[in-house]
C-alpha cells in the first residue's frame, strides 16, 4: 500500500502526494502535544518494592486482555499505605479516586517499581488509573508518570512502549497525597506548594520526550521510519523533527564483552557498546499463554500476517493444569493464529515455555520473549512485554539501548553436596557481601539492575545446567545474561534438539517449515562449530569473583525476597509445611535426585510435597524409570507438567504456610496468601520434605552423600538422539531443500 501511494504521488495523483507530504512533514507526530515543561501530579506512593504480581496478580491473569476489569485487581492485597476496597479482591479504587479529587493526575511512585515478570498488564493497570484516554480507542490508556528510585528494566521498557514517562530519581522526600511539579527538561522535581527542590534527575534518554509525544516507543519507531521513507521517496533530506537515539561511537573500544559481540552480530557489526541504540535481529521469540492473548491483540494492531522473526513459539504452560473458561477458548484459538503466521505452537500439557524454547536456540544469536525468564543458556535474550514481543515477532527486530555488563567469574572447585542452585544464590550472596546489592528497598542498591549479567568460569556445564544460572538473572533484574560455554556441551545439546524437533514434525506440530528451517540452521552450526568469546580487555561496570572452594553449605533465598540470599546455617531448623519441586529452574536430574532421597522413606511424608516436571517428556521418562511410583508412595501431589505453583495463578499452597520451593521467585503472596517461601535446590527441598524442617548443614550433607554413588545416572540429561523412542521417529523426517536454502540465507 505504501509503495502504491508513492507511485501514485509520482504519477501526479494530487491526493497521494498530499498523503506522502504529510508523512514527510511528520504531521502524524507534530500534531500531537509535546511533553509539558512542567508536569503537576499528585503522588500515589507505594512503599518498598512493587512487583508485577502486585500490579497484575497471577490469579487474575485470565482478565488481562480486559484492561478496566483487570485493573480492579491492582494492589488488592493490603500493605502499608494501601487500603484495598476489598482485601484480596479489589484494589484501592476509592483511595485512588480520593487522591484524584485534588484536581491533578496521579503519578505512581515507589522505592522499587516493576520487578518480576514481563507483564504489560502491570503497565496497563497503572495507566488505566493514571494515564490518558486514547482517542477512538476504548478501554486502553497511554501517558502517565511513573517515578522510582529503581525501576526494573523490563517494566521501564514496557512503560516506554505504552507512552508513559518513567523516571528514576530519589523518591525519599515524597509521600502519598503530596502534589509535586516535575520539570522534565530541567531534570528537577519540586514541591508544588512550597517550591522546595525534592530531587534532581536525568532522563534515561532524551528520546523519551518523542516516545511520549508519539504515544509510545513502537508508534515512534514505525512512524519515524515511514517519515524517512516518505522523504526519501520525495527526494527530501533527512527529517530534523525527531530526537535521534545515541549512535554508535566511531572509536573502537579496547574490547567487547560476549554480549556486545552477540548483539553486534545481530546488527551486522563487530560489537555494540553500552548506551548505543540498536535494533538487533530477533532469531528466536517466545510467547506464553497469560500474555499470549495480549500479544495476539498487539499483532493485530500491527497488521501482522506473517512473522519476520525466524522462529516464534507459543506455549500454554501457565494455564493448562487448571484452565478457566476463557483459557479453554485461548487454548482452542491461539495455536492457529500463531501457526497461520509461520510460528510454532505447543499444546496444553506439553510443559514450560523455556524448557521447549531453549531446545530451539542457535548459538550466539539474540531473541526475546513475553516472559521475564526468557533467558537463553546459549545466545542472549532481552525479555519484554507483550507489545514489544509482538513487534519483534512481526518485524524481526527489537529496539534496544545496549546495557552495560556485570562480569561474574567463578573460580575453584565445587565442594561436596553443593548444587547449581547454590551457585545461582551465591551471586546475590556475594554481591551483598561486596556492598553491591542490598535487601532493603529504601535506597535500594542493585548492581545488576538493567545490566547484562555475563558469567564465566563454568564453561564445562551442560546447557540444561547453564539455564539455571541464566534463568535466575531475571531475579537480579538484569536486562539479559550470557554464559561462556565450551563447544562440546553445545554440540551435544543441538544434536539432541535436532532429534526433538524432527519428532515434533512427525507428531504434527507446526509450522513445519519453521521447524525444518531451524533444524537446518542447527545442522549448519554443527558442520562449522564456532563460538564467540569476550575480548580480554573488555570493560565491565563491575566484576564479582566467586570462589567455589569457599561455598561449603547450601545457600537459600529467605522469605520473601529473591535478593535475600542466606547460608543454610543461618536459617536451619525453621519448620516447613509444604515443598514444591518444579518450575523452569528444574530438569529431569532434579526429580531423580529427589526420588532417590525419598525412595526409602517409610509411609507418608510429614509435609505436603508438590511435584511438577517441566515437560511431558520429563514426566514420561520419570514414570518409565519408576520415580512417579516413589512420589506417589510418600503422598506427593503430582501436577501436570508446566508452571504449576510457580506463577501462583493455578494451584496454591496453604495460607500462611512456610514453604521450600525450587521455583524462580518468592515474592509475597505469590505461591500462597501470607506464605513464607524459601528458594532452594531440589535436593534441599526433598530433605526438608522428609524432616519437616530446614536441616542443619551437617544433616544436609549426610543426605547428599547418598546421591554420590549414582550421580552420573541421576544427573543424566535428556539427549533425545540417544533415546530410541524419539530417534526412531526422527529418522523418518527429511529436511527439504527449501528449508536448507532458507537457513543458509538467514545464518550463512
Amino acid at each position: 500500500m505504501w509503495r502504491c501511494c508513492g507511485w501514485q504521488a509520482k504519477g501526479g495523483n494530487k491526493y497521494a502526494k498530499e498523503v506522502m507530504q504529510s508523512w514527510a512533514n511528520a504531521e502524524w507526530f507534530t500534531a500531537k502535544p509535546k511533553v509539558a515543561e512542567k508536569i503537576t501530579t499528585t503522588v500515589f506512593f507505594v512503599k518498598g518494592e512493587t512487583n508485577t504480581d502486585d500490579l497484575s496478580p497471577a490469579p487474575d491473569a485470565w482478565s488481562r486482555p480486559d484492561i478496566p476489569l483487570h485493573g480492579l485487581a491492582m494492589l488488592k492485597i493490603a500493605r502499608e499505605g494501601i487500603v484495598p476496597d476489598k482485601d484480596g479482591e479489589v484494589g484501592p479504587i476509592k483511595q485512588i479516586e480520593k487522591l484524584k479529587s485534588k484536581g491533578f493526575p496521579l503519578a505512581y511512585v515507589g522505592d522499587v517499581v516493576g520487578t518480576g515478570s514481563s507483564r504489560k498488564s502491570a503497565t496497563n493497570s497503572i495507566l488505566w488509573f493514571m494515564g490518558d484516554d486514547i482517542p477512538y480507542v476504548p478501554n486502553k490508556r497511554t501517558g502517565g508518570v511513573c517515578l522510582g528510585s529503581k525501576i526494573a528494566p523490563i517494566f521501564f521498557n514496557t512503560m516506554e512502549d505504552a507512552g508513559a514517562l518513567p523516571i528514576e530519581l530519589d523518591v525519599s522526600k515524597m509521600n502519598t497525597g503530596d502534589v509535586i511539579d516535575i520539570y522534565p527538561y530541567e531534570g528537577v522535581c519540586k514541591n508544588h506548594e512550597t517550591g522546595a527542590v525534592l530531587c534532581k534527575f536525568a532522563l534515561k534518554t532524551q528520546v523519551l520526550f518523542d516516545e511520549v509525544q508519539a504515544g509510545g516507543r513502537i508508534p515512534l519507531i514505525i512512524g519515524r521510519g515511514l517519515t524517512t521513507k516518505a522523504r526519501k521517496s520525495l527526494g527530501l533530506e533527512a527529517s530534523s523533527v525527531f530526537r535521534l537515539p545515541t549512535a554508535a561511537s566511531k572509536d573502537k573500544p579496547a574490547g567487547y564483552t560476549l554480549a556486545q559481540k552477540m548483539v553486534g552480530k545481530a546488527c551486522g557489526v563487530e560489537g555494540v557498546m553500552p548506551g548505543t541504540y540498536c535494533e538487533p535481529a530477533m532469531t528466536t521469540v517466545g510467547s506464553q499463554d497469560t500474555t499470549g492473548p495480549m500479544t495476539r491483540d498487539e499483532l493485530k494492531d500491527l497488521a501482522c500476517l506473517g512473522f519476520s522473526a525466524d522462529l516464534v513459539m507459543q506455549s500454554f504452560c501457565h494455564t493448562a493444569a487448571y484452565p478457566k473458561p476463557v483459557d479453554v477458548v485461548t487454548h482452542a484459538t491461539l495455536p492457529d493464529f500463531i501457526r497461520n503466521r509461520g510460528g510454532v505452537s505447543l499444546r496444553p500439557g506439553d510443559g514450560i515455555i523455556h524448557s521447549w524454547l531453549n531446545r530451539m536456540l542457535l548459538p550466539d544469536t539474540v531473541g526475546t520473549g513475553g516472559d521475564s525468564h526468557t533467558r537463553f543458556p546459549i545466545g542472549i535474550s532481552f525479555p519484554a512485554g507483550s507489545g514489544l514481543v509482538a513487534f519483534a515477532g512481526a518485524t524481526g527486530v527489537m529496539p534496544l539501548d545496549m546495557p552495560e555488563s556485570v562480569l561474574v567469574r567463578f573460580t575453584g572447585k565445587m565442594q561436596p553436596g553443593i548444587t547449581l542452585r547454590d551457585l545461582v544464590h551465591a551471586i546475590p550472596y556475594q554481591a551483598i557481601q561486596m556492598g553491591l546489592l542490598t535487601v532493603a528497598k529504601a535506597g535500594k542498591k542493585n548492581i545488576f539492575s538493567g545490566r547484562i549479567l555475563e558469567i564465566e568460569g563454568l564453561s564445562h556445564l551442560k546447557c540444561e545446567q547453564a539455564f539455571e544460572l541464566s534463568d535466575a538473572s531475571a531475579e537480579r533484574s538484569a536486562a539479559g545474561c550470557t554464559i561462556k560455554l565450551d563447544k562440546e556441551p553445545i554440540a551435544e545439546y543441538l544434536k539432541s534438539n535436532i532429534t526433538m524437533l524432527k519428532w515434533m514434525i512427525a507428531e504434527g506440530y507446526g509450522d513445519k517449515r519453521t521447524l525444518e528451517r531451524r533444524i537446518a540452521s542447527m545442522e549448519g552450526w554443527l558442520a562449522k562449530p564456532v563460538l564467540m568469546q569476550a575480548d580480554p580487555k573488555a570493560s565491565y561496570a563491575a566484576t564479582i569473583e566467586i570462589d567455589l572452594n569457599k561455598i561449603t553449605e547450601p545457600i537459600l533465598c529467605a522469605p520473601n525476597d529473591p535478593d535475600d540470599a542466606r547460608l543454610l546455617s543461618s536459617v536451619q531448623g525453621d519448620k516447613i509445611d509444604e515443598i514444591f519441586i518444579g518450575s523452569c529452574m528444574t530438569n529431569v536430574g532434579h526429580f531423580r535426585a529427589a526420588g532417590k532421597l525419598l525412595e526409602k522413606y517409610p509411609g507418608q511424608l510429614p509435609t505436603r510435597l508438590w511435584i511438577a516436571p517441566p515437560t511431558k517428556m520429563d514426566a514420561a521418562l520419570l514414570t518409565e524409570e519408576g520415580y512417579y511410583a516413589t512420589f506417589g508412595k510418600v503422598g506427593a501431589r503430582l501436577e501436570m507438567p508446566g508452571c504449576s505453583l510457580c506463577m501462583g495463578n493455578q494451584a496454591r499452597v496453604g495460607d500462611k504456610t512456610t514453604v521450600v520451593s525450587t521455583s524462580t521467585r518468592n515474592f509475597p503472596n505469590r505461591l500462597g496468601k501470607g506464605a513464607n517461601v524459601y528458594l532452594a535446590s531440589a535436593e534441599l527441598a526433598a530433605i526438608a520434605s522428609i524432616l519437616g524442617k530446614l536441616p542443619t548443614p551437617k544433616e544436609y550433607l549426610e543426605y547428599a552423600k547418598k546421591l554420590d554413588a549414582t550421580a552420573a545416572d541421576t544427573y543424566r540429561y535428556m539427549n533425545f538422539d540417544q533415546m530410541a523412542s524419539y530417534q526412531k521417529i526422527a529418522d523418518k523426517i527429511e529436511i527439504s531443500a527449501e528449508a536448507r536454502k532458507a537457513a543458509q540465507k538467514l545464518h550463512g
